[in-house]
């Protein structure tokens, strides 16, 4: 006899949308979660005057569906990004402002960097997102990396540059650590690279007020005791009558189990019987990101005066991107920044004060020397985080789609495999989470015994 009918390991966005749409269906489940808290990879925090920022995924764009689907259910609701005036672009040195989409490039960097997105898009539209090892030429796509694509086709050092920096605003990772196919799946994914790398009108567009933590707490006040906290999970064992899940603190069985942690982490839980050679070789394989997150808090959203977004672009600095975080009402001047990919990992070996001092002379470079002195600094290191070990998702490196992109969903007896890197539709996004819960819930559900 089994204690429940679902057992969920997580309680991410992921995890939580399963074990709901498991109970509204009228079957028994418990959620674990190694962490004292809920959410995953949205995180909230507050400065000293209770200004909420986010130190983890946050940003909503207006065709992520299903989860804004989700906000509106849990009677959450959202603000648009600030995005008035102009944005500006460091390079060699050199602060560009600009007002149109050519991203502050020259004329003839603007033309490189447009064509080969052209070409890029052009590829992404042959890739198939329910399976994208089945794509024509998906061998040949996925034998190379994004990096040697991109020096395949063009040698202007302008456009490499933009390319080298926008890569690892999307991946938290370099263009030499992507599969091509991998890149090209994940823009298709997504809607293409306007629609990822945008505000208005793309990816990073809406705010959940107060924080997208908050649709994850929603969730767990829904579910109550169902949560369990601190009981990190070590194995999982399963035969013909269920699984036992081994946790720190106890065991639970179930009649089937739905694992909706990053694959990296999954690959390091332990299985009786062991799991397929082919999914093991997927999670040696699919690291996360690597990112370090900071919010930079000031009296006043001050660049506003000057005609400016807060969106900072740089193809050479530490701190290579900055977006306006202020509250709704713009009572305090709040500037989030990312150091990722190769810059993350360097910036990881400083301390504190030091990053700060880095992410704060870009800032000044960006936005002149008001930006010298900010109140408060906040950040996250998601390298660090035990049970996340980086974001913003998992990567696929050269040749891994093709010989082990099968098993990333499927299920395996009664695992069943759910987050955000198993969506084939924003895939790597809070929406892509949730849509990966709705479809772990509707399979463990149209199994005859669950």
């Amino acid at each position: 006899m089994t204690n429940f009918d679902v057992v969920v390991i997580g309680a991410g966005l992921a995890g939580l949308t399963a074990a709901r749409a498991v109970r509204s269906a009228g079957r028994s489940v418990v959620v674990l979660e190694a962490r004292d808290r809920v959410a995953g990879r949205t995180l909230g925090h507050r400065l000293s005057d209770c200004t909420p920022v986010e130190l983890g995924g946050q940003w909503i764009g207006r065709t992520q569906t299903e989860v804004l689907e989700l906000v509106g259910e849990l009677g959450l609701e959202t603000f648009p990004t600030y995005d008035d005036g102009a944005a500006v672009t460091l390079y060699k040195g050199t602060l560009t402002k600009y007002a149109d989409e050519t991203f502050g490039l020259s004329a003839e960097g603007a033309v490189a960097v447009g064509r080969l997105q052209q070409e890029l898009e052009e590829l992404a539209d042959t890739v198939s997102l329910s399976s994208p090892w089945t794509t024509p030429a998906a061998a040949e796509l996925d034998r190379q990396s994004v990096g040697e694509w991109l020096r395949s086709r063009t040698d202007d050092t302008e456009a490499l540059a933009f390319w080298g920096a926008i890569i690892p605003a999307l991946f938290s990772a370099e263009p030499a650590e992507l599969s091509l196919l991998h890149f090209l799946f994940y823009i298709k994914s997504g809607g293409m690279i306007d629609n990822l790398v945008a505000t208005t009108g793309g990816a990073q567009e809406l705010r959940v007020v107060g924080g997208a933590h908050r649709i994850s707490e929603r969730l767990a006040e829904e579910l109550g005791d169902v949560i369990r906290l601190n009981a990190p999970v070590r194995g999982i064992s399963q035969d013909s009558e269920g699984v036992r899940v081994d946790f720190e603190g106890g065991q639970v069985t179930a009649r089937r189990v739905v694992v909706a942690i990053p694959p990296a982490l999954a690959g390091r839980l332990v299985y009786r019987p062991a799991l397929p050679a082919s999914r093991d070789g997927l999670t040696q394989q699919m690291p996360m990101g690597s990112v370090i997150k900071v919010q930079v808090a000031y009296p006043t959203p001050f660049w506003r005066r000057d005609g400016l977004s807060g969106f900072g672009f740089s193809l050479d600095e530490g701190l290579s991107v900055t977006m306006d975080n202020s509250p709704p009402d713009g009572a305090r001047g709040v500037v989030v920044g990312f150091f990722e990919g190769a810059h993350a990992r360097s910036a990881a070996l400083m301390s504190p004060e030091e990053r700060q001092a880095a992410a704060v002379a870009t800032l000044v470079r960006m936005f002149g020397p008001e930006a010298r002195n900010p109140v408060e600094y906040a950040e996250q290191n998601w390298m660090e985080e035990e049970y996340t070990r980086g974001c913003y998702g998992g990567r696929l490196g050269a040749g891994v789609w093709t010989q082990h992109g099968a098993a990333l969903a499927e299920p395996i007896g009664r695992i069943h495999w759910a987050g955000a890197e198993t969506s084939d539709v924003w895939n790597g996004y809070m929406d892509g989470a949730v849509r990966s819960g709705h479809r772990a819930a509707a399979e463990v559900l149209g199994c005859q015994e669950a």
